[in-house]
């Protein structure tokens, strides 16, 4: 029968009413990275790595792994129990002179042989000692002392198998010893049985229910038993193998004295060779050089072999650099043991996080297993990106919010959250099936229309937008650092039209050696691109043919290149290169471009660099179809492309938007011209 007892484990949940992990600024971090090129997977685990603004990462966990363990090796030494050992044969030596120089009753050829014998006693203290073992103490304090040699012995070597067993067995009585010394004939016994498969459930039961009081960590089976004590034996091991030579023989001569009887290191050797039997996978042969000048005893020096290896585990763990490697690997009652209960919060909100992002649909597997942002991911980042581009328009006098996109004029059939404030009608059908959603996600409990629920009809003053936002991808891109404010504004971009204007058509063609068309995941993923060439010809033939789509949609056209056309589409499809640009590139782009301007296209050039050659050529485009020029700095890309799309598409196309545009660019310390 099983016994009855209650195993309490330290509660490792958490704050219960701590709010739930903010991923947003993983989320951006990640999507940057992967916008520069890293993969998901690595972007995630070099974000746990580093960390955010307010949360510690895995590499500061190990910088403070690593300094733990190297304090702990530069204050200790591994000499303390001989050191107390000699102390109390030093003093035991001193009494008995004394009471033999007092002794007036004493025999002088008696005296005169103790006297020899503790003038001659060899110079290692283990030596020392074993020569004492027959001598007749006349000091009653001498004799007590050098008792306490044996005790202390018989102590230490029962605390480095035993961790706390030096204080439980101060001051034992002959009885507390039996019952140590039976102990340890059962336990052996029964890992004897274990070894050979002989064992049973009621056995380790009545071991402990007997016995139990000499295992304080409650182990709930045999082999939680073996786990704890093979690592205390090992870590013992590997403080005797940290030893010097003279050392390792000066402990060995004393354990004989332990307790008086040799039965205890009998039964100890007997232990440490079933442990090491039924786990050799421990650290048995490992060794630690210790350089400090405060001494350490056996049992405490073993504690402090297994800090080393719990740092050791701590260390890899938070690598993270092995196979198959989780946050879950991560132990956190080892960690707070080690570094304190704020490192295992930051590692428990790490993991947290980690799940968060696994499991909350930002990130999945493809069918080759590899991690993917998906779409709610570039949804919430496309946000995060509008967010800082709302933030660095806000200050722009006159200048559309946002938020209020639409808000006036003839419905655009697209719809939007309700917010505080917000005054156009209600989306009757679409907040009506909001509601119904979220009802049959809670189980049809909760109010039939929530606040949440809530949709409201978009408005415009004009016609819908056909939007071509034109990305340059070619070598010099990812040379200058462009690469990622590039993707930014197109995710930017892509996101504003998907959330706020449904009813536009926006497509993203990135441009190098020819053009394609991309979606957008393919274009915030796509690696740097080093073939030679910037082909806008080609890229202008794939917009015109998006424009003629839409015929009844005004045309937008943003171009973002840092550099002038160096190839061109033949009519064969083939690619011609040249460099510097051959005459009939710009022949063919200005064809092109002269297409763009008759199908109505409102046309912005979003100039990169200071090429004065790529400033005549864009600003000569410029004046060719009545389009505008601007030069932001990479920071602000983003916000000169939306506000350059919101002003196309709020004006007639007709609209003398340039004062306004050119003022507020030219106050941000841009250059505008066209």
């Amino acid at each position: 029968m099983a016994r009855g007892r209650t195993h309490f484990r330290r509660y490792d949940g958490g704050d219960p009413l701590a709010p739930p992990v903010d991923i947003a600024e993983a989320l951006d971090a990640i999507g940057e990275s992967v916008m520069g090129g890293t993969s998901p997977e690595r972007a995630m685990n070099e974000f746990l790595r580093r960390g955010g603004r307010n949360q510690t990462g895995l590499d500061d966990l190990a910088r403070r792994v690593a300094e733990r363990r190297r304090d702990l090796l530069r204050r200790h030494n591994l000499d303390g129990t001989l050191n107390e050992v000699k102390k109390l044969l030093d003093h035991a030596v001193l009494e008995e002179r004394k009471q033999l120089a007092r002794d007036a009753l004493m025999d002088d050829d008696e005296r005169a042989f103790a006297e020899m014998r503790l003038e001659n006693l060899p110079a290692s203290t283990a030596a020392a000692v074993t020569e004492l073992s027959d001598y007749d103490w006349r000091s009653p304090q001498a004799r007590a002392d050098y008792e306490k040699i044996k005790d202390l012995m018989g102590r230490e070597l029962l605390d480095q198998r035993f961790e706390g067993m030096k204080e439980a067995m101060e001051n034992a009585t002959d009885e507390d010893r039996a019952a140590i010394n039976e102990m340890l004939t059962d336990l052996n016994s029964l890992l004897e049985k274990h070894r050979l498969g002989e064992d049973t459930e009621q056995d380790f039961d009545d071991f402990m229910s007997k016995h139990g009081q000499f295992f304080p960590d409650n182990p709930q089976n045999v082999d939680e038993l073996i786990d704890s004590l093979a690592k205390r034996s090992a870590a013992a091991q590997r403080m005797l193998n940290s030893m010097t030579q003279e050392q390792r023989d000066e402990l060995m001569q004393l354990s004989a004295q332990a307790f008086g009887t040799p039965e205890l290191m009998q039964s100890l050797s007997q232990l440490d060779a079933n442990l090491q039997a039924l786990r050799p996978g421990e650290d048995w042969r490992g060794s630690q050089r210790f350089d400090g000048e405060q001494s350490l005893g056996l049992g405490d020096g073993t504690g402090v072999l297994q800090d080393l290896a719990d740092l050791d585990e701590l260390s890899e763990q938070l690598s993270q650099s092995y196979r198959g490697a989780r946050m879950d690997d991560i132990d956190l009652d080892t960690l707070s043991r080690q570094l304190g209960d704020d490192a295992a919060v930051s590692a428990r909100t790490l993991r947290e996080l980690e799940k968060t992002l696994r499991d909350s649909g930002t990130l999945r597997r493809d069918s080759a297993g590899a991690l993917k942002l998906t779409p709610k991911a570039m949804r919430q980042l496309g946000k995060t990106l509008l967010k800082d581009i709302a933030n660095r328009m806000s200050g722009r006098q006159g200048q559309r919010e946002l938020h209020q996109a639409g808000a006036a004029g003839e419905s655009s059939g697209a719809t939007r959250a309700w917010e505080f404030g917000a005054t156009e009608p209600w989306d009757i059908p679409r907040t009506i099936l909001n509601g119904v959603r979220r009802r049959a996600g809670d189980g049809g409990g909760g109010r039939l229309v929530a606040v949440d629920d809530i949709e409201v009809q978009e408005t415009e003053a004009r016609t819908q937008a056909v939007v071509a936002l034109l990305v340059d991808t070619s070598f010099s891109m990812a040379l200058d650092n462009r690469w990622i404010p590039m993707k930014r504004t197109a995710l930017a971009l892509h996101t504003l039209i998907r959330s706020r204007f449904r009813g536009d058509h926006l497509q993203l063609i990135a441009f190098g050696r020819h053009a394609e068309v991309m979606e957008i995941e393919q274009l915030t993923a796509l690696d740097a691109m080093w073939d030679k060439g910037t082909n806008l010809h080609h890229a202008l033939l794939l917009a015109n043919r998006h424009f003629r789509k839409h015929p009844n949609a005004q045309p937008v056209l943003l171009i973002v290149t840092d550099g002038e056309p160096t190839s061109h589409l033949e009519p064969d499809g083939s690619v011609s290169f040249s460099y510097p640009p051959h005459p009939r590139t710009i022949m063919r782009t200005f064809e092109e471009l002269d297409n763009s301007g008759r199908l109505g296209a409102q046309t912005t050039f979003f100039r990169l660099g200071d090429d004065p050659g790529l400033a005549r050529f864009t600003a000569s485009m410029a004046r060719r179809v009545s389009g505008r020029v601007v030069a932001p700095e990479l920071d602000d890309l983003g916000a000169a492309v939306v506000s350059s799309y919101l002003g196309s598409r709020a004006s007639a196309p007709d609209a003398d938007f340039g004062s306004d545009y050119g003022e507020w660019f030219g106050g941000r310390g841009f250059w505008v011209g066209g």
